[in-house]
């Protein structure tokens, strides 16, 4: 059931690093993304994939991971993903990608829980440096990375507490916490 894969798909940020994922996995979540809605079906995204360690090491210091999580500079050698798909949008064919890239994401991620992955949007990307070191060309701006892997933590949905504070946190077993508002909470009745 959808519900089942949307429950599944949490934003994991550790991972069984040494477990790789292959190159044609990566087309496969990537072609769902393909099959997806596009505003005015102009398809203006392409694809970097990257499931080869030296690349990998490449595109792991260009990230940034957790902003709610102050005292954590992100996975260790060991925990970190062993796959990313960067999504581009091309400036060729649209100037703004609009909610293309989440629709991409949300379709690729659902893929890859399918079949057991996990996976994070990253959205805190030195877009620079990621650009120079992979020679990415200025007509393709840089949407999102999406770290891909087995994932090394439990991420549960926790109810938010009359606080209002909807800030992810681990407890001291390192299981990670995402508050979510009440469904009566998001529904504007009149």
């Amino acid at each position: 059931m959808i519900r089942d894969l949307v429950l599944k798909n949490r934003s994991y940020r550790r991972f069984y690093q040494e477990v790789s994922i292959e190159t044609q996995e990566l087309r496969d979540f990537v072609d769902l993304a393909r099959l997806s809605a596009s505003g005015s079906n102009l398809q203006p995204l392409k694809y970097i994939l990257s499931c080869e360690v030296q690349k990998n090491a490449l595109i792991f210091p260009r990230l940034a991971w957790a902003g709610y999580l102050k005292d954590w500079s992100g996975p260790e050698e060991g925990e970190r993903p062993s796959a990313y798909i960067i999504i581009l949008g091309d400036t060729q064919i649209r100037d703004s990608f609009g909610s293309d890239p989440g629709i991409a994401a949300q379709s690729i991620l659902l893929g890859a829980v399918e079949k057991g992955w996990g996976g994070c949007i990253v959205g805190a990307i030195d877009r620079k440096r990621l650009r120079d070191t992979l020679r990415i060309l200025p007509r393709y701006e840089i949407l999102l990375v999406l770290a891909l892997g087995k994932p090394k933590e439990t991420v549960v949905i926790a109810k938010v507490q009359g606080s209002g504070d909807i800030k992810y946190w681990r407890d001291t077993e390192g299981v990670h916490h995402v508050p979510k508002r009440a469904l009566d909470e998001i529904i504007i009745e009149e």
